[in-house]
């Protein structure tokens, strides 16, 4: 079995309160949770109002298979997604 992991640091310069970076958290958890059936978990700056770490998780007996989904959601959250991707880490286990 192969576990996928996907860490993006975000920022968001729109964002004028904790509110409204919750608002695209959620907006961003939605759509990996349906498209692509992908578990998520904001990790850090829970906080702080332009910034936030977020975690996604998948997995599957194939690798390759792995790492295309992870691929896809990055993509999709970077189209979907108004601010920035600061970094992209992705693991395998």
């Amino acid at each position: 079995m192969i576990i996928g992991l996907l860490v993006l640091d975000l920022h968001f310069p729109q964002a004028r309160s904790l509110k409204d970076k919750r608002k695209t958290l959620n907006r961003i958890r939605d759509r990996v949770r349906q498209r692509f059936n992908a578990a998520y978990a904001e990790l850090d700056f829970q906080d702080a109002w332009q910034r936030s770490r977020v975690g996604m998780v998948t997995l599957n007996s194939q690798k390759s298979i792995v790492e295309g989904q992870l691929q896809a959601v990055l993509k999709d959250v970077e189209l979907s997604f108004e601010g920035e991707t600061v970094v992209v880490e992705v693991q395998y286990f």
